[in-house]
């Protein structure tokens, strides 16, 4: 496993120059891998793996956290639809309380790698490390979202299958606002939680939520 820092992270747009490098080392099939959801106060992790084709990359693919809902869902649908393959794992807030976030997001990381249908010949991942007994070739990519096309493009889809799941429960669960703030710990979620209690989607080891039960 290698790790790739990056010191100066201001304005950056990401870019195929990484998986570029790899394809000219005979590293053909580059797998971006990124997670998202990680400090939300309910509902899943979520992780999600592209390869990417080089010749038909969608314009405009950056850090899911930089654009717009509705320029996420349109790349993601164009992503999905370009790629060579791509996968997306849910871990709920039932093995996040089991695991710990750290552990649930590698193990979010790990499965999506291993749902892809063809293998990676290398698989870049956002973050400072990657996920253990990963059977492929990996380099962690810290601010990676920012750097690789394939992280960036891992990071809209797994952001925007998450905001639709959880604007989905949103519709069993209203009291918590999460069609807008996704799970994660606005007032208006925070003020459901003390009138109505806690859900089975809710982290309760989270210590916001726990100190409210």
């Amino acid at each position: 496993m290698q790790s790739k820092e990056n010191k100066e992270d201001s304005g950056l747009s990401p870019n195929f120059l990484l998986e570029q490098e790899l394809i000219n080392n005979g590293k053909y099939l580059i797998a971006g891998t990124d997670e998202v959801g990680r400090g939300s106060w309910a509902g899943p992790v979520t992780a999600a793996t592209v390869i990417l084709d080089p010749k038909e990359i969608p314009l405009g693919i950056d850090d899911s956290k930089k654009i717009s809902k509705l320029k996420r869902q349109l790349l993601s649908e164009a992503i999905i639809s370009c790629a060579k393959h791509y996968s997306i794992i849910h871990i709920g807030s039932e093995e996040i309380d089991k695991l710990n976030i750290l552990q649930a997001s590698m193990l979010a990381m790990h499965k999506s790698i291993n749902a892809l249908e063809i293998n990676p010949d290398h698989v870049l991942i956002d973050g400072n490390r990657v996920p253990e007994n990963c059977n492929f070739s990996t380099t962690a990519v810290v601010k990676g979202d920012s750097l690789s096309l394939s992280i960036a493009a891992a990071s809209i889809i797994a952001k925007v299958a998450r905001d639709q799941l959880m604007t989905d429960l949103a519709r069993h669960y209203p009291q918590y606002g999460w069609e807008t703030n996704v799970g994660y710990g606005t007032k208006a979620h925070m003020d459901g939680i003390v009138k109505y209690g806690i859900t089975q989607h809710h982290r309760v080891s989270f210590k916001p939520v726990h100190k409210m039960l």
